[in-house]
């Protein structure tokens, strides 16, 4: 049995504003598509507008606990700051899953519903695209873990682009965007794909986003909502501006290792220890009783005897210790999100010790005068959150299942002449070059020499046994949250509704709408 979060009440929200509704126009520049200063008498007033606020576990747990659910509509009060009058008016709380914190906001974009609303439609239309038929949703479906379980991604025209579309699932808290870290915020990582010819463009670079936004001004529902949210109308800084507000929120948490965590404080009134197969037992019982499917089926436990309850908690404990022990996981994947938000050589598409010269990795997209030849072939690390959502994985996806990462891993990844620092036997390393320099016979760890130097590389190997390797596994399994919320991964909600333009005794036009959005077409 799975259980759904309800959909949310919508609660009817007449927002009215006088505004000119912008074209675009032959006169209209670049730098006019790219960003325009706001006309603050175009924008919701203070009281209208309806900010969005995250709440989490770890920084306001009497009110975390108070909200029922992920979306909740409520009132603040506050000061208008034009006025300096009190005004009541509503707000939109997110209650942050558990494990997670509140993701980090750019002060320039404080996340407010109309925005989100813009933002959420945009995600799911192809308008972004040259010929309509790919919009950001094509490569992170809802469905499919906000990633499109493919090797490569088809872009428009059906070409295949270059590398494994990464989930989009709590990337707000990612420290850089795409695997190879060019873009520094989700608001910057939404403008790549518009101008990418493998994936939305088919206009010149320069261009692209000229015509996305001649297309989407032409659109009545952006034409109107734009100057709303923002005071402008579309440009590409607004548009990226909304996506990101929008992606923001898509956010997993709430895992088996969550709660444990939770019920391990709870033993130990909040003393630091690891949760034991106690606290797994604890909280696997909890699930059963509720029917929750989420949290149960990724574990193969939908129906279960006390047996074998207990027996897969004594397996998730000790998985957990090899996670941050014996497989050593834990060095790149740690955090609330596990990851180290950097980069690492893994020898992914190594042949014969050689990197195929095209993958550069993070040392590619480091500026001229900053190159690190220790991170070529270097690529971000993941989060571990909604892995059996995302395969294949790794960033070319070529392997299929986390049984294959386990044993990529417990190899030692790929020895290549740039491989990551924790994936090598330096000691080995060490005694093979003075055994070699003292023209003695090496004794120790197989060396391999590779790349034009014979540069000696030793993988360092994990020895997992075949039941720690499964142990393992079962507690990668049990990092698997609850689903993305209805209200942000349904496409229809907050995105239809009903829209009416009013002209007023001087000719001035406004648009009020309802809990949802206006026709797009």
């Amino acid at each position: 049995m799975r259980l759904e979060n309800p959909a949310p009440m919508l609660v009817p929200a007449v927002l009215l504003v006088t505004l000119a509704i912008p074209r675009l126009h032959a006169a209209d520049t670049a730098q006019q598509t790219e960003w325009q200063l706001p006309n603050e008498n175009s924008r919701l007033s203070f009281a209208s507008d309806t900010p969005m606020v995250f709440i989490d576990q770890g920084r306001n747990a009497a009110e975390w606990d108070q909200l029922a659910a992920f979306w909740n509509e409520s009132t603040e009060s506050d000061i208008d700051p034009r006025t300096g009058l009190p005004v009541t008016r509503k707000v939109i709380k997110i209650k942050v899953p558990l494990g997670l914190s509140a993701p980090p906001i750019p002060i320039e974009n404080p996340p407010t519903l109309a925005k989100w609303v813009l933002g959420k439609r945009l995600f799911f239309d192809g308008v972004l695209s040259s010929d309509g038929t790919v919009a950001c949703s094509s490569c992170h479906a809802p469905e499919k873990g906000f990633s499109d379980q493919l090797k490569v991604s088809h872009g428009i025209g059906g070409q295949l682009g270059g590398i494994n579309a990464p989930s989009i699932i709590n990337s707000a808290f990612n420290a850089r965007q795409f695997w190879d870290g060019r873009a520094m915020s989700l608001e910057e990582q939404a403008q790549g794909p518009v101008e990418n010819p493998l994936e939305m463009s088919t206009e010149a670079t320069n261009s692209a986003w000229v015509e996305a936004i001649g297309r989407i001004r032409q659109i009545d529902g952006y034409a109107k909502q734009f100057p709303l949210a923002f005071g402008s109308p579309p440009t590409r800084d607004t548009v990226a501006k909304a996506i990101a507000t929008f992606e923001r929120t898509v956010l997993s948490g709430n895992s088996i290792a969550d709660r444990a965590e939770v019920a391990m404080r709870a033993r130990t009134a909040g003393g630091r220890a690891e949760p034991t197969a106690r606290d797994y037992a604890s909280v696997l019982s909890a699930a059963v009783a509720r029917g929750d499917g989420a949290a149960l089926k990724p574990l193969d436990l939908l129906e279960i005897d006390k047996d074998a309850l207990g027996q897969a908690a004594e397996r998730l404990a000790r998985g957990r210790a090899l996670f941050f022990g014996k497989a050593r996981c834990n060095g790149c994947h740690g955090g609330e999100n596990f990851t180290d938000n950097r980069f690492h050589n893994l020898g992914i598409g190594v042949t014969d010790g050689e990197l195929p010269k095209t993958v550069l990795g993070r040392f590619g997209s480091l500026p001229t005068g900053h190159k690190n030849p220790r991170l070529v072939g270097a690529f971000k690390t993941p989060t571990l959150r909604g892995l059996l959502d995302t395969a294949p994985y790794m960033h070319d996806g070529s392997l299929e299942s986390l049984e294959e990462v386990v044993d990529f891993y417990d190899r030692g990844g790929n020895a290549n002449a740039f491989l990551d620092e924790k994936l090598r036997d330096y000691d080995a390393e060490t005694r093979f070059e003075q055994a070699r320099a003292a023209g003695r016979k090496y004794e120790g760890p197989e060396v391999k020499l590779v790349g034009p130097n014979q540069k000696p590389i030793t993988q360092l190997k994990l020895n997992l046994s075949v039941p720690e390797k499964r142990d393992l596994v079962l507690f990668l399994r049990a990092l698997q949250g609850d689903p993305v919320d209805r209200v942000v991964s349904d496409r229809t909600l907050y995105t239809e509704g009903e829209a009416v333009e009013h002209t007023g005794p001087s000719g001035a036009r406004s648009v009020s709408f309802r809990a949802g959005f206006p026709s797009f077409r």
